[in-house]
């Protein structure tokens, strides 16, 4: 019963949020300018060539998670590793973050390849998109820093303020209880008596992360981990052009409201639904879009790039069904 209890609460949490945020943005709208948007003003090959970087991110995801596997003496065939991916994304919609366990398990089905070896290549993985994007996110904010101070006092957010609260005591404190905790659950761990289990599978999970050590061709490798960030950006930044009301904004505005974008999906909803919302439409109304126009374009392009998703997830469910194991 609790195994249920704890299912469901993980399934609805994301939604009710997401859907809360997307209440609270939407209750005022008039849905039938939307859908004339949608129907009658939209320029929808703008929108279909914004799907060519949006599938190439994740095929480059694919690829460079391929080539991480190999210096483990664990290989996949490149379609597989490019389903499992397109599967993943497609599963975070319902159940945020279990996209990375899913196509850990499909390699492993389809595959053989070792599931804590490739989840350690996915924790790697996210380290190395982590460094991407807040490098991209530094030198954005120091290009168009007035426009994040904006953003920052619009939505309450005060890192000064912040930080003030915290007294020189209260940080060591809370350092010598983060630690105290850290030795408590080891001790614990080890007292376990499924330890040398635990110890095999951290084992493997850390050969997967530092698998980055061993990629033979680090070029090829760094260009799949740029390429999937700039495709991400124009996936994102083509959408613009779809609009009237939006293709002058320029590059400054698509580089900032897609960084906060790619904060916001952090949250834990359904491809960040609802905080995508609220941090794209404020970021554009700072640059000079209406209010009205801007929860337009944020909501159109984001239910269409979620319904891409869910297109190539059907689609990589077809292939993987009849795809026999290697």
């Amino acid at each position: 019963m609790k195994k249920v209890i704890g299912k469901t609460l993980q399934i609805a949490v994301p939604f009710l949020l997401g859907g809360g945020i997307l209440w609270w943005m939407y209750r005022n709208s008039d849905f039938s300018q939307i859908s004339d948007v949608l129907f009658h003003q939209m320029r929808w090959e703008w929108m279909l060539l914004s799907f060519v970087p949006g599938i190439l991110a994740q095929v480059f995801r694919a690829l460079r998670w391929r080539q991480t596997l190999q210096p483990m003496g664990e290989h996949c065939r490149s379609h597989v590793a490019i389903c499992a991916i397109f599967l993943s994304y497609a599963a975070s919609l319902v159940v945020p973050r279990v996209g990375e366990f899913l196509r850990c398990g499909i390699l492993k089905r389809k595959d053989g390849v070792s599931f804590p070896k490739a989840l350690g290549t996915v924790v790697t993985e996210r380290a190395v998109d982590m460094l991407i994007m807040f490098m991209l996110l530094a030198a954005v904010i120091v290009w168009q820093w007035d426009k994040f101070t904006e953003f920052f006092a619009l939505t309450g957010l005060n890192l000064s303020t912040t930080l003030s609260r915290f007294t020189a005591t209260g940080i060591w404190v809370s350092i010598i209880c983060t630690v105290g905790i850290i030795v408590l659950v080891y001790i614990l761990a080890r007292r376990l008596s499924v330890m040398r289990k635990v110890k095999a599978i951290m084992r493997d999970m850390a050969e997967g992360i530092m698998s980055l050590r061993k990629v033979s061709n680090m070029p090829l490798y760094l260009f799949y981990s740029v390429g999937i960030w700039a495709a991400y950006f124009f996936h994102y930044y083509l959408t613009f052009y779809c609009f009237g009301f939006t293709e002058n904004l320029g590059m400054a505005a698509g580089l900032v409201s897609f960084c906060t974008g790619g904060i916001a999906v952090l949250v834990p909803t359904p491809n960040g639904a609802g905080p995508w919302h609220f941090a794209v439409k404020t970021i554009l109304v700072l640059y000079g879009l209406e209010a009205t126009s801007a929860i337009i374009f944020a909501l159109i392009v984001h239910t269409v790039q979620t319904m891409l998703l869910v297109v190539l997830g059907v689609y990589a469910l077809i292939v993987l069904q009849n795809t026999k194991k290697h």
